[in-house]
């Protein structure tokens, strides 16, 4: 097996051997595998290919990181055929929610979460997508 140096803060080391130790892990490259595994099969749904999807993406960074919030505004308009709509509120004292609507397919949605993720200080990114076709028409419900 090849072996890889990963730079990370000492904090998320430090979560990363307690999660291995609770929950039974042989290491820290035990963790890192299957962390890489999950995060390079989550677009990889052959039920979402091909269907119109609607995504949800949610951003919090700390309300300071002026670079996070314009980095958001640079991607909202570099994705405008992709973004429905666009939310920033103030949660508590010191932190920034952005919220994302999407609509679009797998590959596109799939390459704006990407660059959400690549985008340095942010504290925590959350999305989910759903096929459009799933909701049905107001004649389906009657």
């Amino acid at each position: 097996m090849t072996v890889v140096s990963v730079s990370m803060p000492e904090s998320l080391l430090e979560r990363i051997d307690e999660f291995a130790e609770e929950h039974g892990y042989t290491g820290r490259s035990e963790i890192i595998r299957e962390a890489s595994r999950n995060l390079l099969g989550e677009f990889e749904d052959k039920r979402l290919e091909g269907r119109e999807l609607m995504g949800i993406v949610t951003v919090l960074f700390d309300y300071d990181t002026t670079a996070v919030e314009e980095k958001m505004m640079r991607l909202r308009h570099e994705h405008e055929g992709l973004v429905a709509s666009n939310f920033h509120s103030h949660v508590g004292e010191h932190r920034c929610m952005e919220l994302f609507v999407l609509e679009g397919t797998l590959e596109e949605i799939s390459t704006f979460v990407g660059k959400i993720r690549a985008t340095k200080d942010t504290l925590n990114i959350d999305y989910s997508v759903v096929p459009v076709d799933e909701f049905g028409t107001l004649a389906d419900v009657e």
